[in-house]
């Protein structure tokens, strides 16, 4: 019978040997006994998780796992023995433990992918749309809506003004320094070949061999120096020295 003086967690705060003895029984089915015994450190406190239930900490001693600490939860009814709930590691405040998990759909950028990999679209890619709704580009939907011979799927509104922004910011866009210093922009250059359909009036291709930007979506905003409408002054052409020594001469054929 437990006091009426006695708290019910009261049994359970007292358990710490117990609960050591969970701790070291559930550390040598990995360590070994004779490592178990060594692993279980000193008793770092408790916590009650309700009238019933307490868990116990000791530090983890054992190699790699520096600032986790054992956990063995206890239960206890009054009248009723103390039995050991649950016994995990887990790590505390200064614990050295493996970053957050993020799915590689978050974690892949661009530039990564390489020689044979292969790079799923997400189902629900909001970028993309099944080619037979409208993609609000008259120019896609020319070949996009084709039965059976167009594309299964385009990109949508989202996509392509997703795309345009990236492209806008991009270091092809009118906030490079290059476009900054540069005698024209790409807009009025022979080299640029404008895209198809609602980008066409923002966006082209550079095809300039020579350019900085050759084969790259640029903005028409941006610009080098390569702009078809550069012209470069001829240097002046410095005339022969005239000597002067003097004298005078008179014209030839006079007396």
């Amino acid at each position: 019978m437990v006091s009426a003086e006695e708290h019910p967690t009261d049994r359970l705060v007292h358990a710490v040997e117990q609960a050591r003895a969970a701790a070291v029984a559930d550390a040598a089915a990995d360590l070994g006994e004779a490592a178990a015994a060594t692993a279980v450190g000193a008793h770092l406190g408790s916590e009650v998780e309700d009238p019933g239930t307490l868990t116990h900490f000791f530090a983890a001693e054992q190699g790699g796992y520096r600032g986790w600490r054992w956990s063995v939860t206890l239960t206890g009814v009054p009248d009723g023995p103390v039995t050991v709930n649950e016994v995990v590691l887990l790590p505390g405040a200064d614990a050295v433990v493996a970053p957050p998990w993020v799915p590689w759909q978050e974690r892949i950028r661009p530039g990564d992918l390489g020689v044979g990999d292969l790079l799923p679209a997400d189902p629900d890619d909001a970028r993309i749309v099944p080619a037979y709704l409208e993609s609000d580009d008259p120019a896609v939907e020319e070949v996009a809506v084709e039965v059976g011979l167009g594309r299964t799927r385009v990109l949508s509104r989202f996509g392509r003004e997703s795309a345009a922004e990236r492209w806008q910011d991009g270091p092809h866009g009118p906030a490079a320094d290059m476009a900054r210093h540069a005698p024209g922009r790409c807009g009025t250059c022979a080299f640029l070949l404008p895209l198809a359909g609602s980008l066409r009036g923002a966006f082209g291709v550079c095809g300039n061999e020579y350019a900085p930007a050759d084969g790259a979506v640029v903005a028409v905003a941006f610009g080098c120096g390569a702009h078809s409408d550069v012209r470069i002054e001829p240097t002046p052409s410095i005339p022969e020295p005239v000597y002067d020594d003097g004298v005078d001469l008179e014209p030839v054929g006079t007396a």
